[in-house]
C-alpha cells in the first residue's frame, strides 16, 4: 500500500553534503526532511580519508561543528607537488597565504557522526533512515518522490526536493542528462605508515602511470591514493604487503622514507561525470550525485560542500512559494557553473597533462613546475581556486 506525504523541502540522501544542507536551512529556520538509504550510524566508523579544502572548513565553523572535529583532524600547510623522473617541483605553504592551513584530513565517519549528532538537536529536521528513493519526477507544482521505508511504499510531493545522495544517484530522471567518461584508471586508497614524520606535508605526485598522492592523516600516518590503470591496480591489490609496501617506495620514491605499514586496500573506478543541467522543475542535483571527479586535486567533495551551502542560502532568499521554479532553478545554476565546471576542467587537464609520457611533454611539464614555484600570484590564484572555489 501506498501512503500519499507532502513536504515542502525533502532531502534525499544524509550524508555528509545533505546533511549540511540541511543544517544550513536550519539555521535559516527552514525546516527539511530527510531520507537516508543507510541505517543511523552505518557511516560513523567509515575510514575513508576526506580532504577538506579551507572554504569546506569554514562552513563547518558556520555551523557550529568544527571545534569538536578539529581534534580528529590532520592538517596540511604544505602540498608538495612533483613529476617523477625531474627535478620541477612546487610547494605551496599555508604561511604564504594567510591561512592557519591549506586544509585537513579528516574521516569519513568522523564527519558523519557530527553531522549527524547535529541534526539530532534540531526538531525541524526529520530524518527517515533506511529510507530508499526509488524514483524522482520533476514536476509543474511539484516533483514526486517514490521511496520504500521499513518495507512499506511511499509517495510524496515536496515543493522543493534536493537529490545528494552521490554515487547511488537514481539513473534516470526526466530532463536530466549525464555525460561521462571513463578514464579506465583505477584508484588504490589504503592509509599507510613510513620512518619519517609527514611534518603535515601532503605530497602530490605525478607519473606516467598517473598521479600519487599521500594525504598526512594522524600522527605519522599518511592516506594513499595511488591512481593507474585498471589493470595494473588490480595487480597490486594482489601483493602481499611487503611486496606492496616494496613497491609503493619504487614508484614514489624516498622522499619519506621507507613505507612501513599499509592496512586495508581498497580500489574503485575513475571517472568524470556530471549532469546536464542540475536542476528540473521542483528538483536540484548537488554534490557528487550531480558532479563526479577524479581525486587528483581533492576537490570533488570541497565542490559539493559548496553547492550545498549556496543553495541554503538561495532557499533562505527565495519565497517558499517560489522554490523549484524557473527563476530560482536558474539562479541556482548560474550561482554554481562557475565552481562545477571549473572544479571539473582543472581534474582534467591534470589527468590530461600529466598522466602520460608523450616525447618532449615531461619536460614542459617539469618546467611548468619550476616557474609556480617563483610565481607567488600564480600560487596566491591556485590556492583561493582551491579553498574558496571561483570566490577565492
Amino acid at each position: 500500500m501506498s501512503m500519499a506525504m507532502e513536504h515542502d523541502l525533502l532531502i534525499v540522501g544524509g550524508g555528509p553534503v545533505g546533511a549540511t544542507l540541511a543544517l544550513a536551512l536550519q539555521y535559516k529556520g527552514i525546516d527539511a526532511t530527510v531520507l537516508e538509504a543507510r541505517a543511523h550510524g552505518a557511516a560513523h566508523h567509515d575510514q575513508r580519508a576526506l580532504a577538506l579544502s579551507y572554504g569546506s572548513i569554514l562552513i563547518l565553523e558556520r555551523l557550529g561543528l568544527w571545534s569538536g572535529l578539529k581534534p580528529k583532524a590532520t592538517a596540511i600547510n604544505t602540498i608538495h607537488v612533483s613529476q617523477r623522473g625531474s627535478l620541477g617541483r612546487s610547494l605551496l605553504k599555508a604561511e604564504d597565504h594567510d591561512q592557519p592551513a591549506l586544509g585537513y584530513v579528516l574521516s569519513y565517519g568522523d564527519l558523519s557522526a557530527a553531522l549527524d549528532d547535529a541534526i539530532r538537536q534540531f526538531p525541524g529536521i526529520q530524518v527517515r533512515y533506511e529510507a530508499e528513493a526509488l524514483a524522482i519526477k520533476p514536476g509543474r507544482e511539484a516533483a514526486h518522490v517514490e521511496y520504500q521505508y521499513q518495507a512499506q511504499a511511499y509517495s510524496c510531493n515536496s515543493r522543493m526536493t534536493v537529490l545528494a545522495d552521490g554515487g547511488r544517484s537514481l539513473a534516470d530522471i526526466p530532463g536530466l542528462e549525464r555525460e561521462t567518461k571513463h578514464y579506465g584508471h583505477d584508484a588504490l586508497v589504503s592509509k599507510v605508515s613510513c620512518e619519517l614524520p609527514h611534518d603535515n606535508i601532503a605530497y602530490e605526485r605525478f607519473t606516467p602511470a598517473g598521479p600519487v598522492a599521500l594525504l598526512p592523516n594522524g600522527t605519522r600516518d599518511f592516506s594513499l591514493v595511488w591512481t593507474g590503470k585498471a589493470e595494473e591496480v588490480q595487480a597490486l591489490l594482489a601483493l602481499d604487503d611487503a611486496a606492496f609496501l616494496e613497491a609503493l617506495h619504487t614508484h614514489f620514491g624516498d622522499r619519506v622514507g621507507r613505507f612501513l605499514t599499509v592496512g586495508k586496500r581498497l580500489s574503485f573506478p575513475l571517472k568524470l561525470s556530471y549532469l546536464k543541467p542540475v536542476t528540473a522543475p521542483h528538483l536540484t542535483v548537488i554534490g557528487n550525485a550531480a558532479q563526479t571527479m577524479h581525486p587528483v586535486a581533492g576537490q570533488g567533495f570541497n565542490v559539493g560542500m559548496r553547492d550545498a551551502w549556496e543553495l541554503a542560502q538561495l532557499l533562505a532568499q527565495t519565497p517558499s512559494e517560489e522554490w523549484g521554479m524557473d527563476r530560482m532553478m536558474q539562479a541556482y545554476q548560474a550561482s554554481r557553473k562557475a565552481d562545477t565546471r571549473g572544479g571539473l576542467l582543472f581534474t582534467d587537464f591534470l589527468v590530461n597533462v600529466f598522466s602520460n609520457d608523450i616525447v618532449g611533454l615531461r619536460k614542459i611539464r617539469s618546467l611548468g613546475l619550476g616557474l609556480l614555484d617563483m610565481l607567488p600570484l600564480a600560487k596566491q590564484h591556485l590556492v583561493s581556486k582551491m579553498s574558496f572555489g571561483p570566490r577565492g
